[in-house]
């Protein structure tokens, strides 16, 4: 399904293998100072249809070393935005300009933040609920249509729904 410039594909095997690729260049250049690295968001949930962008959280030790990654990770293609709106997170993506050539975010954080946990405990759930997985599908595909290339509008209009699951996902919500 294409809006504008958001577009929600069906669910692609491929995203799997793209995400190893790049955690290996990712660990080429900066290995050194990332303590984990996963897969998250949508296209790191089978079965799930996503925007074709692979989506990658990094944990440092300590945040302030990503000023030791910055470089590194440029030489290999990635624009560094900074903490992008989100303090405590530092994003980057690839390639740089264009929106709609985009193939990778590079989402890094400190090691155990609850900005890791979140992301882990969202991508978690979904992979463990498929129902929710689904309802999720439609919400995305229903907002892309809704903001068609406003893409923050798109990203906040997820933003409770993500919340809600995150907080059913916390081992204490039982």
């Amino acid at each position: 399904m294409t809006v504008n410039n958001i577009r929600i594909l069906q669910y692609d095997s491929r995203w799997r293998r793209i995400y190893e690729e790049e955690k290996a260049k990712i660990l080429g250049v900066v290995g050194h100072w990332v303590v984990a690295i996963e897969h998250i968001g949508s296209t790191a949930v089978p079965g799930l249809g996503a925007k074709p962008i692979i989506d990658i959280i990094a944990a440092l030790g300590r945040l302030p070393d990503i000023e030791n990654c910055i470089r590194p990770l440029q030489s290999i293609g990635y624009e560094y935005l900074g903490e992008y709106g989100m303090p405590g997170r530092h994003f980057l993506r690839k390639p740089p300009g264009d929106a709609t050539a985009r193939t990778h975010h590079l989402h890094i954080v400190e090691d155990e933040s609850d900005l890791w946990e979140k992301h882990i405990l969202f991508r978690d759930y979904l992979r463990t609920h498929p129902e929710v997985a689904h309802k999720y599908y439609d919400l995305k595909k229903d907002f892309a249509n809704k903001y068609g290339s406003n893409r923050d509008a798109y990203t906040e209009a997820k933003t409770s729904f993500i919340e809600s699951v995150v907080r059913k996902a916390r081992p204490d919500s039982a």
